[in-house]
């Protein structure tokens, strides 16, 4: 069987993954890359925001310079060895000078979970940044995540994919019915990662 992260690193020849959404009226095209250093002082700056730092539940909340250095270098660790696939989510901002495009800006994350050979379901995550909520930006990044996967690991087995939130997360409950994740079932509290009750969405390869 093909070495799963051998065959996700081969997308381009320098061994990344690059995807692409398409721009919006809301917004700008995305483009979605693995973590990178140079990411690292947007996403603390992101990670201030009490809003997404509440959900954070399950990872260490990248909250200076040197967790965030240790933080990519994780999920850099975790591409290579084909268990978890972290895209930071970017778009063009505007030049303040000439109000054309210039360097990209950090948008949110995707994170493809779980990826097991053989095991027929994985798990998707994601994130915005305070200032990009509202343009569409979540379920854009999950609807090209979602296409990867399934064209990167069907092959192997991968026939859904999951995505799960707590019950006081209604904007998860959006973002999810936007990118044709249908509400499957309530899953019980977790304490002390997962207080409350939670929602799973599933996404089937054969869904239309």
């Amino acid at each position: 069987m093909l070495d799963w992260s051998l065959r996700a690193l081969s997308a381009k020849p320098d061994g990344s993954v690059v995807l692409e959404a398409p721009a919006t009226s809301a917004g700008p095209a995305l483009v979605l890359r693995p973590w990178c250093l140079e990411d690292v002082d947007a996403l603390v700056e992101a990670y201030r925001d009490p809003v997404l730092a509440r959900w954070a539940v399950s990872v260490p909340v990248p909250d200076s310079e040197a967790a965030g250095v240790r933080w990519v270098q994780d999920q850099q660790r975790r591409w290579a060895a084909g268990e978890r696939f972290a895209f930071a989510v970017l778009e063009a901002g505007p030049d303040p000078a000439s109000g054309h495009p210039a360097s990209r800006r950090l948008v949110g994350g995707v994170v493809l979970k779980e990826v097991v050979p053989g095991k027929p379901s994985a798990e998707v995550g994601y994130w915005t940044v305070a200032h990009a909520r509202g343009r569409g930006v979540a379920p854009r990044a999950l609807e090209a995540l979602t296409t990867w996967a399934f064209e990167t690991f069907r092959a192997d087995g991968l026939e859904g994919l999951e995505l799960l939130h707590q019950v006081d997360n209604p904007a998860s409950c959006r973002v999810a019915g936007k990118s044709g994740y249908p509400f499957d079932r309530t899953l019980p509290a977790a304490p002390p990662a997962y207080p409350l009750d939670g929602h799973l969405h599933l996404r089937r390869a054969d869904a239309p």
